[in-house]
């Protein structure tokens, strides 16, 4: 799949549900109703839909939602793909439940990585961003279930606001010191339902890494690819962990997206930031119809999310109905 600015989708972001047992604040409001159960995917579309990718040159899967745990097929969805010829499949979740088992499980059918969301290491917080009765302790504890699993270093995604957790940056690169972690310190954008985002809430990722590097030196790590979302560094004392900064707000790397989303009711949506969706529903069934359906819509990726322009507009839906 191509787009009109030359990029080629190599990377398939799968919504497997709209649901989430968070409401956090940067996301979600706590009023949200979800769609109905039937108008979802089942099974069965979304391996249609990764086979027809996999086709058309995508490698790379993430499973996402709302999420991805409370997604009644969800084990069975990873079995099915881990069968299938792809580079690299993943799953990002809230680390709200993960039994060793589970994981076992997963990591035996072919998943390959686990990312955590994790956004302050303070129970009181926690509450607070998260509006769920998930501890801290609750998540670090799936961390470590998905590392004794066989899991490489687990990623752990932390959206910075200003006021609300930016004082825990530090902490945050201990943590990856002390547990051999991937934390990745993200911007917030503007995918919050609520459509509080400002930018005078926005942590850049220059001042999170000032504010690390300053008690905790830190080098270049080299990038694995082009289309890599994350400038990765390492302790500059060799400790173990690695440290991420994300940054869409401050310094966009739209020029080498190469991924596409699909909703959890079959909603195409070529860049995180769309302003339009496209139906896939009616192609189902038609492996080269729905074929012919992605390659024109990524045609119409946009170049860029224009969130440092005046005219960006901040998506109808919120990342949760979205996917990550």
């Amino acid at each position: 799949m191509l787009d009109s600015h030359g990029r080629v989708i190599r990377d398939l972001r799968l919504s497997v549900t709209d649901r989430c047992n968070f409401r956090c604040t940067y996301c979600m409001e706590p009023d949200e109703r979800f769609l109905p159960k039937r108008s979802l995917l089942s099974l069965h579309d979304y391996l249609q839909i990764v086979d027809v990718c996999i086709g058309l040159g995508v490698r790379k899967l993430r499973l996402t939602g709302g999420e991805p745990t409370l997604y009644g097929d969800l084990d069975a969805l990873i079995e099915r793909v881990g069968q299938r010829q792809l580079d690299d499949i993943a799953l990002t979740t809230n680390g709200w439940s993960l039994d060793a088992d589970r994981a076992a499980t997963w990591r035996a059918a072919g998943l390959n990585r686990i990312t955590f969301s994790l956004d302050t290491l303070r129970e009181d917080r926690m509450a607070a961003i998260t509006r769920s009765t998930t501890s801290v302790e609750t998540v670090l504890s799936s961390i470590e279930t998905a590392r004794q699993a066989g899991f490489p270093r687990p990623k752990v995604n932390v959206v910075m606001q200003r006021g609300v957790n930016d004082d825990e940056a530090i902490d945050f690169a201990q943590l990856a010191r002390e547990r051999d972690l991937d934390v990745r310190f993200i911007e917030f954008m503007p995918l919050d339902s609520g459509r509080h985002w400002d930018r005078d809430i926005v942590v850049t990722a220059a001042e999170t890494r000032s504010a690390i590097e300053a008690a905790l030196p830190l080098q270049p790590v080299d990038a694995l690819h082009d289309a890599q979302t994350s400038v990765n560094m390492a302790f500059a004392d060799v400790a173990p962990g690695r440290i991420g900064f994300i940054a869409p707000v401050s310094a966009p790397f739209c020029g080498a997206c190469n991924r596409l989303r699909v909703t959890a009711e079959g909603m195409v949506r070529p860049c995180l930031f769309s302003r339009r969706e496209w139906n896939l529903r009616p192609m189902l069934g038609d492996a080269a119809s729905l074929a012919a359906f992605l390659q024109d819509v990524t045609w119409t990726k946009q170049a860029g999310h224009g969130i440092g322009s005046e005219a960006f507009e901040q998506p109808e839906r919120g990342m949760r109905a979205i996917g990550g």
